[in-house]
């Protein structure tokens, strides 16, 4: 996949957040990005609100066989940055200043889908918080987790 064209870029820059996102996740010639390594797939995007799936796969475990806690940390900074990036105007940005996970439990690398669902709980001028949660295929809380982003205006 290429990069966007100039044209591409300045058709994107005028969406809102919930657009752009919207967009970008459906653009057949979108290029890559981290979720594409993780096999990440979109379950809703709405305003302040975003789910996103993952499989568990085997390159995904930890040294004690089961599945590294950074899976389930890129799937909540992604959901819950996302959430936040859905409440913005157009031509607005944002980037994580803090993430704080919890885990909850183990969870096998057996292909099992996971599903991560950010919330947004304050956007202001300048910061946001969000809260995110991943279940598993059972609806078992195995993670949740708080973010800051700076919003950039």
């Amino acid at each position: 996949m290429s990069a966007l064209s100039p044209e591409q870029m300045e058709h994107l820059k005028s969406l809102s957040g919930l657009e752009f996102l919207r967009t970008a996740f459906a653009a057949p010639d979108r290029p890559p990005f981290i979720g594409d390594l993780l096999g990440l797939q979109v379950e809703r995007i709405d305003e302040g609100e975003v789910s996103f799936s993952v499989p568990t796969r085997q390159d995904f475990a930890n040294p004690l066989g089961v599945l590294h806690g950074g899976i389930c940390a890129t799937l909540l900074d992604s959901v819950m940055g996302c959430a936040v990036h859905s409440t913005l105007e157009a031509g607005v940005g944002f980037g994580t200043l803090e993430l704080k996970v919890n885990y909850i439990r183990t969870v096998p690398i057996n292909g099992e889908r996971l599903v991560g669902t950010g919330s947004t709980i304050h956007v202001g001028r300048q910061v946001a918080t969000a809260e995110g949660r991943v279940v598993d295929e059972n609806d078992r809380l195995v993670a949740h987790a708080t973010t800051t982003c700076m919003i950039h205006r």
